[in-house]
Order: C-alpha cells, then structure tokens, then sequence
C-alpha cells in the first residue's frame, strides 16, 4: 500500500509556503520538532536555511532520514559498548557523556 503525498501549507519567517510530504515523513518531522522543543516552522525554517540544493520537500525528507539514521547508529553504539565490542578507549569516552 503506497503513502499519500500530501501537501501542507506552513510559515516560515513570516512567509507562507508549502511541502508534499507523505504522511510518515510528516509524522516523523513532527516527532523530531516535539524531541527537540520546536514548533514545526522553526523547525523546517532551520532545515531550510541549511539547504543547499534541491526543493524544500526533499530537503525535509533527507533531514528526516539522516535523523533517525544518527539515532540507529547512536543506538547501535550504545549497544556495542553495552557489549563490550567497543574499543576501551572508545569505551571511555563515549561513557563520559
């Protein structure tokens, strides 16, 4: 079953816009604005001063999968360490965090 592209109209610094998003990246957009205490326009207007290339929708798309893939690897770390795979020294200083 395919994922509806939909398009939403949001502000950013003051201007009206919009994106097409299918409903899952919009949904994880919004989980990532909510972890980080953001509203959604501040948080898609700071996605999209770091654009460099590319629509605005695709950018937010790319932003939302290197998110969660940081966060796999962070857990994918953590797990390492848990299990004694991590070098000691990496050991050590990622437990300093």
């Amino acid at each position: 079953m395919r994922s509806a592209i939909v398009k939403r109209s949001i502000v950013i610094a003051g201007h009206k816009t919009s994106v097409s998003l299918e409903d899952e990246f919009w949904s994880g957009l919004k989980e990532i604005a909510r972890d980080q205490r953001a509203t959604l326009s501040n948080l898609i207007g700071d996605v999209d001063t770091r654009r460099q290339h590319g629509n605005l929708s695709s950018t937010i798309r790319l932003f939302v999968l290197d998110h969660y893939r940081a966060r796999m690897a962070a857990l994918a770390s953590d797990g390492a360490a848990a299990d004694g795979r991590m070098p000691a020294a990496k050991q050590a200083v990622h437990q300093s965090f």
